[in-house]
């Protein structure tokens, strides 16, 4: 194995540097006396934010609509994303690369478009905005997550486990229960994981179908705007990392060895 050269080192650790240090300038300023500005260095430290936060019933009340719309939206994402790859991961029929595309569209459209187009939707519907507008909006990437997810793995599934457990005298659903699922249990976890976490700190689309309602993401924004106590929306943001970060570094482990699939490559 050949050692990569200093100038490619160099290069790699300037790019880590340049997105992770700005991650360190929010935990920094969790500790700031200063509550107007974001003065560096800090003119203090202090824990006084942490206890802030912690009694705030506002925050409280947006972690938890945002809770509540990330999980709703995972779910109905594991559900239909998983059907749809099912549909689509081995069946031959006209117009099956075009649905392919369709079902991926969602996630490669800029955020504005998603967040217009179903905003007039539900107006011409006249659907009043609600926690279900704001589930639907969020539904409309997360089941893309799942549905890549679990269409790679599926085609990496040997359809003669399929076919074997059918002359065995299985139904779909045992088929699915005891054959599919196991080997595509890891890929649709972590496309649960990483679709919880994209609904949670959605800001674009949610904007746009949220109504008078403030997710946690949609309240640090207005938080922002405010000339005090900063340093607030700081503390939520180490809140929205940590809740974001390990359900998309639980999916990295559990889909790193993804090519070990019962029957891949037969």
């Amino acid at each position: 194995m050949t050692r990569a050269p200093l100038s490619l080192k160099i290069a790699a650790i300037g790019g880590l540097a340049f997105l992770h240090i700005p991650l360190l300038f929010i935990l920094l300023y969790c500790f700031t006396t200063e509550e107007k500005s974001y003065a560096f260095p800090p003119p203090g430290f202090t824990l006084k934010w942490f206890g802030v936060v912690w009694g705030r019933a506002d925050i409280w009340a947006a972690v938890g609509l945002s809770l509540k719309v990330a999980s709703i939206a995972t779910v109905l994402a594991l559900i239909l994303g998983t059907l749809a790859a099912g549909a689509l991961a081995r069946a031959r029929f006209f117009g099956r690369e075009p649905i392919s595309l369709l079902f991926v569209l969602p996630i490669a459209l800029p955020g504005i478009v998603t967040g217009i187009a179903l905003r007039q939707a539900f107006g011409l519907m006249e659907i009043p905005f609600s926690l279900w507008t704001i589930v639907l909006g969020h539904a409309t990437f997360c089941i893309v997550v799942v549905y890549n997810n679990a269409v790679a793995r599926l085609r990496r599934l040997s359809p003669s486990l399929i076919e074997a457990s059918m002359d065995l005298g299985a139904d779909a659903f045992q088929t699915f229960r005891l054959v599919i699922l196991p080997n595509i249990g890891t890929a649709l976890l972590a496309g649960g994981m990483l679709a919880f976490a994209l609904s949670f700190d959605e800001v674009i689309v949610t904007t746009f179908t949220a109504g008078q309602q403030s997710t946690l993401p949609i309240w640090m924004l207005s938080e922002l705007i405010r000339p005090r106590q900063r340093p607030v929306t700081n503390v939520v943001a180490v809140l929205v990392i940590l809740v974001t970060f390990l359900p998309i570094l639980a999916a990295y482990y559990l889909t790193r060895h993804g090519e070990a699939v019962a029957g891949s490559g037969k």
